[in-house]
């Protein structure tokens, strides 16, 4: 194991220890209250999907508000890194629900995330889904990217919607130098600024219209609606 790797597990091992109470007795009483495990590649996720389940609370209430969840402490969110294989299975001895959302990104990492999606689907009480477009943030409106202060775009389901952003960012506050000037790590970097904002402010200026004009399949939609499901289907 790398250290890189070593170190980002032991940050989601202890993100997940860290919802639970000190004492051995308490501890037992709290994970007998959570309900779903929602596994996900990393925090800006969980910022999308809070937002968003929020939003579309308001308009249905059948949908559950994840962020209102989390602090009830019937769900836990579990950032993998990345490294969606290897914890694919790692919750098994928990014996609790578990939704997985993995972005579809390009081949071929496509194919190592559907890999990881049919071992999850392989257990009892728990679903894997990737994502038809290629990751959380290609279910955002232009529009809502506007209202929040950034550039207008032309979204598709396969474009880079973060390095779109740094990208018009970049020329508009450095208009004499290239993109492709800018080393590999402060691309990186401005595509990473990018990303918290979209997860964040972007998703916040979304509504249940817009989103139904980016996902006219509802899938957004879909994947509450089975966290809601596996949740409480033991109770």
């Amino acid at each position: 194991m790398n250290s890189e790797f070593e170190s980002r597990s032991l940050q989601v091992s202890e993100s997940v220890r860290s919802c639970l109470p000190n004492n051995s007795h308490s501890s037992t009483n709290h994970a007998s209250s959570v309900r779903v495990f929602v596994v996900v590649e990393g925090t800006n996720d969980i910022k999308f999907l809070k937002r968003i389940s929020a939003i579309l609370h308001t308009s249905n209430a059948t949908l559950p508000n994840l962020a209102r969840w989390e602090q009830q402490g019937k769900l836990i969110f579990v950032p993998t890194g990345g490294d969606l294989l290897s914890w694919s299975d790692r919750r098994a001895p928990l014996h609790k629900p578990e939704f997985h959302i993995c972005d579809r990104e390009m081949a071929p990492e496509t194919e190592l995330r559907q890999k990881a999606a049919v071992c999850v689907n392989r257990r009892p009480d728990c679903r894997a889904v990737l994502t038809n477009k290629r990751s959380i943030e290609n279910y955002l409106h232009p529009r809502a990217l506007v209202e929040a202060g950034g550039p207008e775009l032309l979204i598709d389901d396969f474009d880079s919607v973060p390095e779109q952003v740094a990208r018009q960012r970049f020329a508009a506050s450095e208009p004499d130098t290239t993109w492709e000037c800018l080393s590999r790590r402060s691309r990186k970097r401005c595509c990473y600024y990018a990303k918290r904002w979209l997860n964040t402010s972007a998703v916040e200026r979304m509504t249940p219209e817009l989103l139904a004009a980016r996902d006219p399949d509802g899938e957004v939609v879909s994947w509450l609606e089975s966290i809601h499901e596996l949740a409480t289907s033991g109770c």
